[in-house]
């Protein structure tokens, strides 16, 4: 609370198992950063018709699974496979959008080779 207004507010934290060091592809060294990882999840989604709870539970099951790897550098393509796979699950337009930029598509093809992975594997349901 606010001792000059008396204003309350509300605090979220969350338990950090390690500190993250992340491998650009550049071999720069950035420390992790959830909030940046959840942006960039929510661009793709965006006027996505999926639930924010399930954006928040992909983002925190990549960030579990990469403070418990046991590594404390973890690669940025490491990152990136794991928000493909998250959003492959979640929504297929998002998941195109991602591809498009992660994997810096520059011709149709591009996309006609993602939409063919989406074809071959169980197609994500969309949000619901």
């Amino acid at each position: 609370m606010c001792p000059q207004c008396g204003q309350r507010f509300t605090t979220f934290e969350r338990v950090q198992l390690r500190e993250l060091t992340v491998l650009k592809r550049n071999g720069r060294r950035t420390p992790f950063d959830r909030d940046k990882l959840l942006r960039s999840v929510q661009i793709a989604l965006r006027k996505r018709p999926v639930d924010p709870d399930r954006i928040d539970q992909m983002v925190s099951g990549i960030v579990r699974r990469l403070e418990s790897s046991g590594d404390e550098e973890i690669n940025s393509e490491t990152i990136g496979e794991l928000v493909m796979d998250g959003l492959k699950q979640l929504d297929d337009v998002a998941y195109v959008r991602f591809a498009s930029v992660y994997r810096n598509f520059r011709d149709p093809k591009d996309f006609e080779d993602v939409l063919g992975e989406l074809a071959e594997g169980e197609r994500p349901k969309g949000a619901e």
